[in-house]
């Protein structure tokens, strides 16, 4: 048996929206049977999320996302591709600093993946960081982060008191490399 034929162009869309963050379009695409359906997708630049560890500890944070109306979300540190021809690795960088204070010696690449392929083109890269040191970087936005320090010896306790998927993925990472 044969499989079918997956392939599809886009053949028009609209932006039904344009914000600082996301953008929302509804784009038209013709399957290689001829049969068209319209999607409406989520533009994002991207994103990432540094897992930063030692030999005693992981470095969380907690802050409040609207989104889930929860106040307390605990994560890796991350943020938004949001600076132009930025790499991944230079935005993760100047995220550790930003949100945490914190460099690194030794950055390590974790993975890659889409967020929600169903709806958004949000890629989210998630690196490891080692080698701790005092850094600085202002983020110039207004952030209401709190920094978790996190016993390496209770990692499924952090593994359970999350919901976010790039941290779920990072710990868990770390957790086949323990």
């Amino acid at each position: 048996m044969t499989a079918p034929d997956r392939r599809f162009e886009r053949i028009g869309g609209r932006t039904v929206y344009d914000g600082r963050i996301i953008s929302v379009h509804v784009d038209r695409f013709r399957y290689a049977d001829g049969e068209e359906a319209e999607r409406e997708i989520i533009r994002h630049q991207g994103a990432v999320g540094v897992l930063p560890y030692d030999d005693e500890h992981v470095y969380l944070v907690r802050q409040p996302r609207e989104a889930v109306d929860d106040p307390d979300v605990l994560e890796i540190p991350a943020g938004r591709k949001d600076k132009d021809g930025e790499e991944p690795l230079a935005t993760a960088k100047r995220e550790l600093a930003e949100e945490i204070g914190k460099g690194a010696d030794a950055w390590e690449h974790i993975t890659d993946y889409w967020s929600s392929v169903g709806v958004m083109d949000e890629v989210v890269h998630v690196y490891a960081a080692t080698g701790l040191h005092a850094a600085h970087a202002e983020s110039g936005e207004t952030e209401r982060i709190e920094l978790v320090t996190w016993p390496l010896s209770d990692l499924d306790g952090a593994i359970r008191a999350t919901h976010d998927a790039k941290t779920l993925i990072a710990l868990l990472w770390l957790k086949t490399r323990l």
